[in-house]
């Protein structure tokens, strides 16, 4: 079944997004300055073989947005390194952009920096990047230097070489004056590595090179300092996704509605952003976000710093407990500013973005766990209320945005099943309901729900396979809460906790009740 690509609302900011096949699996993963014009390209006519293969997979799309498409770009090498989507082949193994690194020497050299799998980096200095733009690494580094006067030599020689002489270093390993200035170049060479005010005049010294060299008829050095001002502009683009620090940290967001928490997290290693995940509680009882972030490093590794986008309840207990498990001091900070500040805000965009698609973070959490190929936002609940032959009704309670809409409710006087046959009963209110649905041409529901196991789950599709209509439809066994879905034999247990699970279970008890009224007034009646 192709996925339905016009059913899901997708942001028009840049970012990620992660296609997922009927297990939930990641199957690819890509960036985008706008999402949603890069993914409604995957649908249209005339692909190749391999997207269409590709859209024939797809059960479900989840977005993560970023400030700018270089960060997408370095989010999305982060998690392809991570899940190794199957139709991702190009970044698996390739590291398609460059850091560079100051050693830490007497007369420092400026070198590619190397770093292996994990994301450390080899060698002492400084790391500066990443640099998104270009496939040359070379060529920036050889300008760079020629411009600040920095030596290539790996060991530094006794007298200058052939460097000193065609001025590309003025020769610190012999002349005093030389080796005042170094310094000085290295500050100006940093300035501009960093991106900062000092980028803007070195730029505009290389575009009047650029243009007497043009003047001159050098064609191979003014295309060299063209291609060198291409990837200086890469420095100008204040990086969240690669933030360099020799320390791991983690962060979390978390906002509040009706009642509910959602939290997002980025956890960073080494530097880099590496995966995210969401998650949602009520807020009842002792369930804060103190609370949470205790029972989550229960079973996660807990880094150095935590990074928050409000502060915990009981900041200092929490603190202590987590340095007494994990062997070292632990810190919880609230950013007011700058990179980190940066990501925090980041996060909070995507809880927003994730509480825009649906009035209830539990609907979210529900097209999850059911692999639904849309947000459940329209449920309809069927139940059978049997009093004997002659009391049997149907009843049906529909649910929008996770709350009961009374004026869509439905009910259902039985008419061609004679006895207490449930399963039968079942099948006639579908059909009879979806027929005229159908019929009408009016708007389907996101999810059919059934009070019962398995024999009336069955019977339910029966009748939805008759009519042609595709509506993902599940049912609820009361005695244990168990969720049957189609083609499986076992059914799902949603923790008691979860508030997906309590949604269905206010549509079935809904449901029960309003069945059971209707039954007793048609029994009352009869008897009168």
């Amino acid at each position: 079944m192709t996925f339905e690509i016009s059913q899901i609302c997708i942001p028009s900011s840049p970012g990620i997004y992660l296609m997922k096949d009927s297990d939930q699996k990641i199957i690819y993963i890509g960036k985008a300055k706008n999402l949603k014009n890069r993914v409604k390209s995957y649908f249209l006519k005339n692909q190749n073989y391999k997207t269409q293969k590709l859209v024939e997979n797809i059960s479900d799309i989840e977005f993560v947005l970023t400030d700018n498409e270089s960060e997408a770009f370095l989010l999305e090498s982060n998690m392809i390194k991570k899940h190794r989507p199957r139709f991702n082949i190009e970044l698996k193994d390739q590291q398609r952009y460059t850091y560079l690194r100051i050693s830490n020497e007497k007369y420092p050299r400026l070198l590619v920096a190397r770093r292996t799998r994990d994301g450390k980096f080899l060698g002492k200095g400084k790391i500066f990047g990443p640099f998104t733009q270009g496939s040359s690494k070379l060529l920036t580094i050889g300008t760079l230097r020629k411009a600040f006067q920095i030596r290539i030599c790996k060991t530094l020689p006794k007298k200058v070489c052939l460097e000193y002489h065609i001025g590309n270093c003025e020769g610190p390993c012999e002349f005093k004056e030389a080796q005042v200035q170094y310094p000085k170049h290295l500050a100006s060479l940093e300035e501009v590595l960093k991106g900062k005010n000092q980028t803007k005049i070195f730029t505009q010294k290389l575009k009047e090179e650029m243009t007497q060299a043009a003047d001159l008829q050098q064609f191979e050095r003014a295309k060299e300092i063209r291609d060198t001002l291409v990837r200086l502009g890469s420095l100008q683009t204040k990086q969240k996704m690669e933030y360099v620090e020799n320390s791991d940290e983690e962060y979390f967001g978390i906002a509040e509605q009706d009642q509910n928490a959602a939290v997002m997290n980025f956890r960073m290693i080494n530097g880099v952003i590496r995966d995210s995940d969401k998650f949602f509680f009520d807020l009842v009882g002792d369930n804060s976000f103190s609370n949470f972030l205790f029972l989550y490093y229960s079973t996660h590794k807990i880094p150095k710093i935590i990074l928050v986008s409000e502060m915990p309840e009981k900041r200092e207990l929490l603190e202590s407990l987590l340095s007494e498990q994990a062997g070292f001091s632990v810190e919880i900070q609230l950013p007011k500013r700058g990179k980190r500040k940066d990501i925090i805000n980041l996060i909070l965009k995507n809880i927003k973005l994730i509480h825009s698609k649906g009035g209830d973070p539990g609907l979210v959490e529900l097209q999850e766990l059911l692999h639904l190929p849309n947000l459940p936002k329209i449920i309809e609940c069927f139940d059978i209320s049997n009093h004997g032959e002659d009391f049997a009704v149907g009843s049906m309670a529909r649910f929008v945005d996770g709350k009961p809409n009374k004026s869509g409710y439905r009910k259902f006087r039985i008419k061609t099943i004679s006895g207490r046959d449930d399963f039968a009963m079942i099948g006639e209110v579908i059909k009879r309901r979806y027929f005229r649905l159908l019929e009408e041409e009016s708007k389907l529901p996101d999810l059919v729900v059934i009070d019962g196991g398995k024999g009336q789950l069955n019977a339910a599709l029966k009748s939805l396979q008759s009519l042609g209509a595709k509506i993902p439809c599940i049912s609820l066994a009361k005695e244990n809460e168990e969720v049957f879905v189609p083609n499986q034999k076992n059914p799902i247990l949603i923790p008691k906790n979860k508030s997906s699970l309590k949604i269905l279970q206010h549509a079935r008890d809904e449901t029960h009740r309003f069945g059971v009224a209707y039954n007793r007034t048609i029994r009352k009646n009869q008897i009168k």
